[in-house]
């Protein structure tokens, strides 16, 4: 079983140790992670001898069935090793960035917030918009399947496979009107899809807050979405993450 213990001091008027580990809760069933059946990951932090332990939000979120695919009767998806390596970065980081007033809630609640990927929390509501759409559209068979079949396929991916199917003006229809009502998932994935490799696609809220990350978005988007206001879909990338942050907590 892989456990990663970290440790930092800080020195108030006692001085305390906070601690971490990475593993594999082996009290709980084994599931399915992919192909891999694996206990599922989790996290333990100890201050002041005091604990806390929950369930690794990457493992979660990689392990849903759209962050896998098929090539030669074979499942590829990420590996448990690169998800570790990921809770690490996040998790030192979220300590780094509360020390001075270090308390388990209030790690717990930065690591929600600093851990949300912001494509996953747009992916839904974007599907939501492809349902209304082509439900306006006249095609309700079509959009119930894209509302179910986003539940196993990336949306971008889904967005990217209309452009061959649907007439060039319906595309386009469908695209233009994205950027009004529905949330900024498009040009954050394919920005997102431009740095990252497969399978580990995911733009956290801690990547977002460094500033090169938003320089290089928006050089991006002056390149590759513009006929679109690049500030204002900064606008609403920074509306979502306002709405993470007032939800942190839970």
């Amino acid at each position: 079983m892989l456990r990663i213990t970290i440790q930092y001091v800080l020195k108030m008027e006692k001085t305390y140790k906070v601690t971490y580990k990475t593993y594999f809760n082996d009290r709980l069933k084994k599931v399915f992670f992919h192909d891999v059946l694996t206990y599922p990951l989790y996290i333990q932090v100890t201050f002041d001898r005091r604990t806390i332990v929950f369930k690794s939000y990457y493992f979660e979120l990689f392990s849903k069935p759209r962050y896998a695919i098929f090539q030669t009767d074979k499942i590829h998806g990420p590996a448990i090793k690169d998800i570790i390596e990921k809770e690490n970065e996040l998790i030192d980081f979220v300590i780094d960035k509360t020390l001075a007033n270090f308390s388990l809630e209030l790690f717990k609640q930065e690591y929600n917030f600093y851990s949300k990927d912001l494509c996953d929390e747009m992916e839904e509501g974007f599907s939501d918009f492809l349902f209304i759409f082509f439900q306006d559209k006249g095609m309700p068979a079509l959009a119930t399947t894209i509302m179910e079949g986003s539940k196993f396929r990336i949306v971008y991916d889904v967005v990217n496979n209309l452009r061959m199917a649907l007439k060039p003006t319906l595309y386009n229809e469908l695209i233009e009107n994205s950027f009004y009502y529905a949330p900024p998932y498009l040009p954050t994935y394919e920005f997102m899809e431009q740095k990252k490799k497969w399978p580990m696609l995911c733009l956290t809220v801690m990547e977002w807050e460094n500033e090169k990350i938003k320089e290089g978005f928006i050089n991006y988007g002056s390149n590759y979405f513009k006929k679109q206001d690049v500030a204002e879909v900064l606008k609403q990338i920074e509306k979502v993450i306002a709405s993470l942050k007032n939800n942190k907590g839970s």
